[in-house]
């Protein structure tokens, strides 16, 4: 009995621990889209009046205004939502685009199959690549100048030297041509071709293991792909 209880109480503390956090990414998006975007709600309130709107309009047409704006008060809801996230999405890159070692904030919040270490290479000038597992093998990311394809050479090299066979892929995040933007970074990598097997892939990942990284600070802030919203 006192076992039942003690038990329901640490399922309410954590229940009410996640609803606070997610009040918290809720107010931490909202604090980013206020600032890069201080017209961002005015719209995402516009749409939401405007199919709401043009929900009850079809109701009055249809004798039941009533019931249609019940049926389009959730479309808009969801409309008005989906704004946001985009507008939170966009805020959260302005705020890490630029900083040093954004490219590995972003490929630390990719949740499933792909395991980053960052900074496993770096120069005086601070240009750096990340090395990330994943199905499609081991993927080096560089950010940086000039400096940064000299680091991703060093870095395949001893990789092919520790990985023998395992396929490498070199992705170096920029706007120039033939690079990836930092927005689309998680998308690019998770549009690879898949190469190993899980199997494998736990194989080169405890190889990899062994060689390590650098410990270096990485942007922190919400991250795209990744802001929680509460659960309607």
């Amino acid at each position: 009995m006192f076992g039942r209880k003690k038990k329901k109480e640490a399922q309410a503390k954590t229940g009410a621990a996640e609803k606070q956090s997610q009040l918290a990414v809720v107010k931490d998006a909202y604090r980013l889209v206020k600032k890069d975007a201080p017209l961002a709600i005015f719209w995402c309130l516009l749409v939401f009046v405007l199919i709401l709107t043009f929900g009850v309009i079809i109701g009055y047409n249809l004798d039941h205004p009533i019931y249609a704006g019940f049926l389009s008060l959730p479309l808009a809801f969801l409309a008005a939502f989906f704004l946001f996230t985009r507008y939170a999405n966009t805020a959260a890159f302005s705020s890490i685009e630029g900083q040093i070692g954004a490219g590995a904030s972003v490929l630390m919040s990719i949740r499933r199959g792909f395991l980053t270490t960052p900074a496993v290479n770096v120069n005086r000038n601070q240009d750096m690549v990340h090395r990330v597992s994943g199905k499609a093998g081991i993927i080096l990311v560089g950010e940086g100048g000039f400096g940064v394809k000299s680091l991703m050479l060093d870095e395949r090299r001893k990789m092919e030297r520790f990985l023998s066979g395992v396929p490498i892929t070199e992705v170096i995040v920029g706007d120039a041509e033939g690079q990836v933007s930092i927005r689309k970074l998680q998308k690019h990598l998770k549009k690879l071709p898949k190469k190993l097997s899980t199997v494998q892939l736990r194989e080169v990942r405890a190889r990899v293991k062994s060689v390590g990284g650098l410990n270096l600070p990485v942007p922190k802030g919400p991250i795209p792909n990744n802001i929680r919203m509460p659960k309607r």
